[in-house]
């Protein structure tokens, strides 16, 4: 193995150490139709100079199965897996789009994210200020007049609607993780209800402190009590669309054993992947989490859902 880089200053070994072997479960990275700081192959290689296991491909638009398998291919001692989002890109909740991913090995399954009625940065009339780099796209979309309507999971009385009961079939079958998106609460909490009742095994609630989803630690608490963990992302922290506290009070109420750290990293003005995920550890351990806790939501866990 690699010997590992230098770190930076404000990281301590002791943070690196932490996550020593760790799954990202969301990067997103080149290629990508949004300009990124570093691509697939060069990330395998970046987290294998660190000895980091592994991490999850995303994209909002686009399948990235095939690409994960020719980024283990080319890292040997790195497992990257693939995913699926199921935006309009890919026909929105599409369970044909859900099948292929699972024969192509994709290991996690968004529920819709930039095309999630929820999600309203990138449509006229939303209220987030930091826009995300995809909104962009969004409006772009919404300009040329080839915007299909905003998607929902659920009917009018609140329960989960056919086509993403026939993904979540789909997603069973397969044992892939189903992850919540930018789902409203309304909708993550009848998904996971629905996903508990199908008894799917993985199910991940997407960066639950980030504007769109803004879960309460309590909330937390009921999702994870029916079988969900609770994914906490750096780049909502470190772009300041939440407090770090909200995030340290939410870890101890829900406990280490069902939370996951991923950095959702890759964008060009933010920090490097690693170092991210590093920089997540260290201000753990300053906010005195132990590293037995830290490699528990960065290594076990996550490790745990993609077996």
């Amino acid at each position: 193995m690699s010997t590992p880089v230098a770190t930076a200053p404000s990281v301590s070994d002791a943070a690196w150490k932490a996550i020593e072997g760790g799954y990202d479960l969301q990067v997103h990275v080149a290629p990508d139709v949004i300009k990124r700081r570093i691509d697939d192959i060069d990330l395998g290689i970046e987290f294998l100079q660190h000895r980091l296991k592994g991490f999850v491909l995303k994209s909002h638009y686009i399948p990235t199965a095939e690409r994960a398998q020719v980024v283990s291919k080319a890292v040997p001692g790195i497992r990257a897996l693939g995913a699926v989002t199921l935006n309009h890109a890919v026909g929105g909740l599409n369970p044909v789009a859900v099948e292929l991913a699972g024969r192509s090995g994709a290991k996690i399954v968004w529920m819709p994210t930039v095309d999630a009625a929820n999600e309203t940065a990138g449509r006229a009339g939303g209220t987030n200020v930091k826009l995300p780099f995809w909104a962009e796209i969004q409006r772009d979309l919404s300009a040329m007049g080839i915007s299909p309507p905003p998607l929902t999971v659920i009917d009018e009385d609140g329960r989960l609607n056919e086509p993403t009961r026939r993904c979540l079939e789909i997603i069973g079958r397969h044992n892939m993780i189903l992850a919540t998106g930018h789902l409203g609460r309304k909708e993550i909490f009848a998904l996971v209800r629905a996903a508990r009742e199908m008894k799917l095994a993985r199910v991940l609630v997407t960066h639950a402190e980030f504007p769109s989803q803004n879960l309460t630690a309590e909330e937390q608490v009921d999702l994870a009590q029916q079988g969900a963990y609770i994914e906490h992302c750096f780049t909502t922290m470190h772009t300041k669309k939440a407090p770090w506290e909200t995030v340290f009070d939410s870890i101890r109420k829900v406990g280490s054993d069902r939370c996951v750290l991923s950095t959702d990293l890759g964008q060009t003005i933010n920090p490097p992947v690693a170092e991210g995920f590093a920089l997540f550890a260290q201000t753990l351990l300053d906010a005195g989490f132990s590293a037995g806790e830290i490699r528990s939501m960065a290594v076990t866990n996550p490790g745990a859902l993609i077996e």
